[in-house]
């Protein structure tokens, strides 16, 4: 584990600052999330995200006391975007997500941070880390980034059918490792449920998660079931057919046309 990292982390002026005002008011605030994930695994930094049990409206009655800019776009899903020093910290209510449909759910607020922990996508993303260099890991996710293993919390199959961009984040993040741990029955179900996805998500949204792929450290990862003998994930090739099918010129020119490229 990064420690180093970590600490750097709560050194930054703007997250000791956020910190501070909420201590201040006897109220609890963690970073979580791929702030955490990323540092253990001592990567670069680049998002910063907060959970806390205030909600919103009493988020923003602190921001404002203590002359915080804030954008409340995302208020319905209990998130503020904070921008302490200029910079940029999205805090979000502990909640628990009900009704959950496509990129849609219903909120209910709650104090339980297991319960926040149990709503995220997989156990290295529910990891959350406190103002005294506390880490709250509800779901093993440390163990699981060592072990470069991808894993869902809960029961798979229910947890994609609640947003089926699960399919391609979980394929996005094999691309965290060097070489990573494949449960090839867990690889399965999520396959399962590619062509599903096509009618819940916009070809757009498609798009834009398979370029983050791009940028993963181990991009190739994201593509290939074996770089050695180029053979590709079947989700490249349905979301190659789909794209043809709808005539989407920009997923197929500025997006899929980019994978074979990297593998030279």
């Amino acid at each position: 584990m990064n420690n180093n990292k970590m600490l750097d982390l709560l050194n930054k002026d703007h997250v000791r600052f956020l910190f501070s005002i909420f201590e201040n008011t006897n109220s609890e605030i963690r970073l979580v999330g791929g702030s955490i994930r990323d540092s253990i695994l001592g990567k670069e930094i680049i998002d910063i995200d907060t959970a806390t049990p205030l909600e919103p409206d009493n988020i923003i009655h602190l921001l404002k006391k203590n002359n915080i800019e804030y954008d409340d776009f995302a208020l319905q899903y209990g998130s503020i975007v904070s921008y302490p020093f200029n910079k940029k910290i999205q805090i979000t209510s502990l909640r628990e997500d009900i009704n959950q449909i496509g990129r849609h759910t219903s909120v209910i607020y709650t104090n339980d941070w297991k319960k926040d922990a149990a709503r995220r996508d997989f156990s290295f993303n529910a990891i959350y880390l406190g103002k005294d260099k506390n880490i709250f890991d509800y779901y093993q996710g440390i163990k699981d980034l060592k072990n470069k293993k991808v894993k869902f919390i809960g029961a798979i199959e229910d947890r994609i059918k609640e947003d089926y961009l699960r399919i391609y984040r979980y394929f996005r993040f094999l691309g965290l490792f060097d070489l990573p741990s494949i449960n090839f029955e867990d690889q399965q179900i999520v396959e399962k449920y590619i062509h599903e996805s096509l009618l819940v998500l916009t070809n757009d949204v498609i798009r834009q998660e398979v370029l983050k792929m791009f940028n993963m450290s181990y991009p190739l990862n994201c593509f290939y079931q074996s770089n050695q003998n180029q053979v590709k994930y079947k989700w490249v090739e349905i979301i190659k057919e789909h794209f043809i099918r709808t005539n989407y010129e920009l997923g197929l020119y500025k997006c899929l046309n980019k994978i074979d490229n990297i593998i030279n």
